[in-house]
């Protein structure tokens, strides 16, 4: 019984640097994938409100096309002469013209 105290009583004071550790952990977590995750959904949000008639844009499926009109939940995009496709505003990702979308 006295063998089982012991190994016991040693762990008492590793809980105080097991829970720095996880708080460590998890302060990583947050700096180096959870907020920039939300920065970046904040500014795809933000891109999404402001959209214009005539903006050239690119759809979270890969189709690149320009604004012709705005409704409450879609948006008609024309990807090709007289070819007009209504999307929902939810899956226009980017702007075709901005650098960040055709560096990658």
């Amino acid at each position: 019984m006295n063998l089982l105290t012991v190994p016991l009583q040693a762990q008492g004071g590793a809980d105080y640097s097991f829970l720095i550790m996880m708080v460590a952990i998890f302060a990583i977590m947050y700096f180096f994938m959870i907020r920039p995750q939300n920065k970046k959904q904040k500014e795809i949000a933000n891109f999404r409100k402001n959209l214009e008639v005539g903006q050239s844009i690119v759809t979270a499926g890969g189709i690149y096309g320009k604004i012709k009109s705005i409704e409450d939940n879609a948006v008609i995009i024309e990807i090709a002469p007289s070819v007009k496709i209504k999307v929902d505003k939810n899956s226009i990702y980017a702007d075709a013209q901005a650098p960040s979308a055709q560096s990658k």
